[in-house]
């Protein structure tokens, strides 16, 4: 009886030290799932990164109507719109390096015409003309409204419309709201200029803040 007993404590410690040895191999391989998940999303990151860095001193002006570039070109165009929106500017003599429709391909199935993208010389231009779209607000070209904007890689663009909604309804606040690089939203709240780069952080923040809680109440 005792012999029978010994084997099975014997079968059960066998038994449990196999499990465990199961249980870290599951748990090592959760940790390299996890260890490569991680690097693809640094890769990722850098990939984006990398892309907005070469965009860096692109502008991209929206909503030029298809075929207006034929026989005066992109950099005419460029120059009405900083003459008939900022005059003030018109006399900077701005260097273009490149300007083109993107995507290079006509969809003629596309409602929308193609962004034009106006690669800047100097980054500073590219700020200047920037900061003078934002205190313009309404800016036009031959009548046509059109929106001037940075030119960014395809992530950040996705990851900047997430926070159009909150966006626009803090904007009707009058809380200066900004979207800053690459995708973090800032606003004025209270007299401090408070900086959130997700949702969540801007959820936990906003239940301290009755007034901002009814605010964004339906968008968190």
């Amino acid at each position: 009886m005792q012999t029978e007993l010994g084997a099975v404590k014997t079968r059960m410690n066998n038994a449990e030290e196999r499990i465990s040895d199961m249980e870290d191999r599951i748990m090592e391989v959760t940790q390299s799932g996890q260890q490569t998940e991680n690097r693809i999303k640094k890769l990722e990151s850098n990939i984006r990164d990398l892309w907005d860095n070469i965009k860096r001193a692109d502008l991209c002006i929206i909503g030029i109507p298809e075929g207006v570039e034929k026989g005066k070109g992109m950099e005419n165009i460029f120059e009405e719109i900083i003459t008939g929106n900022f005059p003030n500017l018109k006399d900077t003599g701005f260097k273009i390096q490149e300007a083109q429709r993107a995507p290079n391909k006509l969809n003629p199935n596309r409602p929308t015409p193609r962004h034009i993208i106006i690669k800047m010389a100097k980054v500073s231009d590219k700020e200047r003309i920037l900061k003078a779209a934002r205190e313009k607000q309404n800016v036009t070209y031959k009548g046509t409204p059109i929106r001037i904007s940075a030119d960014f890689s395809t992530e950040t663009l996705q990851a900047r419309r997430e926070w159009q909604e909150i966006f626009k309804v803090l904007k009707g606040k009058n809380v200066q709201p900004r979207i800053l690089y690459p995708a973090s939203i800032s606003f004025k709240i209270e007299g401090e200029i408070k900086n959130f780069s997700n949702k969540q952080k801007l959820k936990e923040y906003s239940n301290t803040k009755p007034r901002l809680k009814e605010i964004l109440k339906g968008l968190l």
